[in-house]
């Protein structure tokens, strides 16, 4: 149990800097986060919560896919890490169901109520928090009676920039609530999840409405997506990258960063969201997925739930993979999608990660960029996810001298990453973010570049 806070411990940032570098966050970045957690706590004392209230308080990270485009949801693996950019969250618990969750960059609240049958307003980033109140209602039900919360978060995250800020607030407020209401005491929980991967799983089928084990689902926030974000955000290790496989979660290995280098990360400017056409675009890469493992267990009559699971079926089953696709007529796609859907997720999955992974842990980074551009040229070919501001991006940045260097996330927009010696990393920053906005200047106005190493899983502070 960690150490109870009253809310005034949070409104000085100055005597929290100490506690957030203990968790493993930079100098630099644990000031950032001690101001953020401020601002929370002081938004709420603003709103009229007594100071000395008990209050808890939460670090979410952000996600970097370092590899694995679209593979989660399709039993395969990926690489990421936790950026040490996140969501600053501090809650007090409520005295009946009502949530309110204040923006307290942007000084925007809403109120909504812990109910199995709460609406949330698509469109709006309320969809998220209340969301998770919905399904929390749903699936704890034994116990005392749920209580709500008053929630203060802020982001120093770019928003819809790819780096997963939905998932990371969607996991923050989870947090939050599963902390006010001792929610890991209760059966359903104690049943469900015992890790932070089982966690991370749950967390995923919040999002894309699935059920998990014996927690029923819902309709989630509309995108058909895997866990990768969540066990990203819950259960990285600082000055690690993470090689994870899904469905279910299993770490394969954690990968030391190689030394003397850092992430530099290049958010486009051009929004990546989970709602309208853009989510109707990762919707259909995952959908394409389903239909090919559909296609296989129709004329195999095997079970074989998803890509991953087929490939490992039988010593031939990619090419026979191939010929039931050649074969295979959907009234949603042509034979030529879902054929370059499937060699996508053997290239990626079955051929880059595996020895990308040994390249980095060998600090072999030749080695190790030939093949992130390998995956990088695939996703623009085979999947189609990419646009040409990520595209520039990732090019511009292995003329700059980068070592390696890919787009990332959902696709459609969003953000990329670029590994680089440290010595030079300031000065490789401003010439990357001074070509792309001269060579995209309306959408250099709204992109975001930073540098980060890998940070830790999201902690709570104590």
């Amino acid at each position: 149990m960690n150490k109870s806070l009253q809310l005034s411990d949070l409104s000085d940032a100055a005597g929290l800097v100490e506690r957030l570098a203990a968790a493993g966050l930079s100098e630099s970045a644990a000031c950032a986060k001690a101001d953020l957690l401020a601002a929370s706590a002081n938004q709420l004392i603003r709103d009229g919560v007594d100071k000395s209230a008990q209050a808890h308080a939460f670090f979410v990270p952000g996600r970097i896919e370092v590899l694995g485009k679209h593979t989660d949801y399709a039993g395969g693996a990926s690489i990421t890490c936790a950026p040490q950019r996140g969501f600053a969250v501090v809650a007090v618990a409520g005295d009946d169901e009502t949530v309110r969750i204040t923006d307290a960059g942007r000084g925007e609240s809403c109120y909504f109520k812990i109910d199995p049958d709460t609406s949330p307003q698509i469109g709006h980033w309320s969809n998220y928090p209340m969301t998770v109140a919905r399904r929390v209602a749903r699936n704890f039900i034994s116990g005392p009676p749920l209580v709500g919360a008053r929630i203060a978060f802020e982001s120093d995250l770019p928003p819809a920039a790819g780096m997963s800020s939905s998932s990371a607030l969607m996991v923050g407020t989870f947090l939050a609530l599963a902390r006010v209401n001792d929610l890991t005491r209760r059966d359903e929980y104690r049943s469900n999840i015992d890790s932070a991967e089982s966690l991370a799983e749950y967390l995923g089928t919040v999002e894309n409405g699935q059920t998990y084990r014996a927690l029923t689902g819902d309709a989630g926030v509309g995108t058909f997506g895997g866990s990768e974000d969540h066990t990203a955000m819950l259960a990285s290790r600082a000055a690690h990258v993470s090689e994870y496989s899904y469905c279910p979660v299993q770490l394969r290995r954690a990968i030391a960063m190689p030394p003397r280098y850092v992430f530099a990360i290049a958010s486009s400017g051009v929004a990546a969201v989970k709602t309208a056409a853009a989510r109707d675009k990762y919707n259909r890469a995952s959908n394409l997925a389903a239909a090919v493992a559909r296609a296989w267990r129709d004329a195999t009559g095997r079970d074989d739930p998803h890509i991953a699971a087929v490939l490992v079926s039988s010593p031939d089953a990619t090419e026979k993979m191939r010929d039931i696709l050649r074969c295979t007529r959907s009234e949603d796609f042509t034979t030529g999608e879902l054929l370059a859907r499937f060699e996508h997720f053997v290239i990626e999955n079955e051929q880059i990660i595996p020895a990308a992974g040994d390249a980095l842990a060998a600090g072999d980074m030749t080695a190790f960029g030939q093949l992130v551009d390998r995956s990088q040229k695939a996703a623009e070919n085979l999947l189609g996810n990419q646009i040409d501001e990520t595209i520039y991006l990732a090019a511009e940045a292995r003329r700059l001298g980068a070592a390696a260097a890919s787009a990332f996330g959902a696709g459609f927009g969003g953000s990329v990453w670029a590994i680089i010696r440290q010595q030079n990393a300031e000065g490789f920053l401003r010439e990357w973010e001074g070509k792309y906005g001269k060579t995209f200047r309306r959408q250099g106005k709204s992109a975001a570049f930073f540098l980060t190493h890998p940070g830790p899983a999201a902690f709570e502070l104590s």
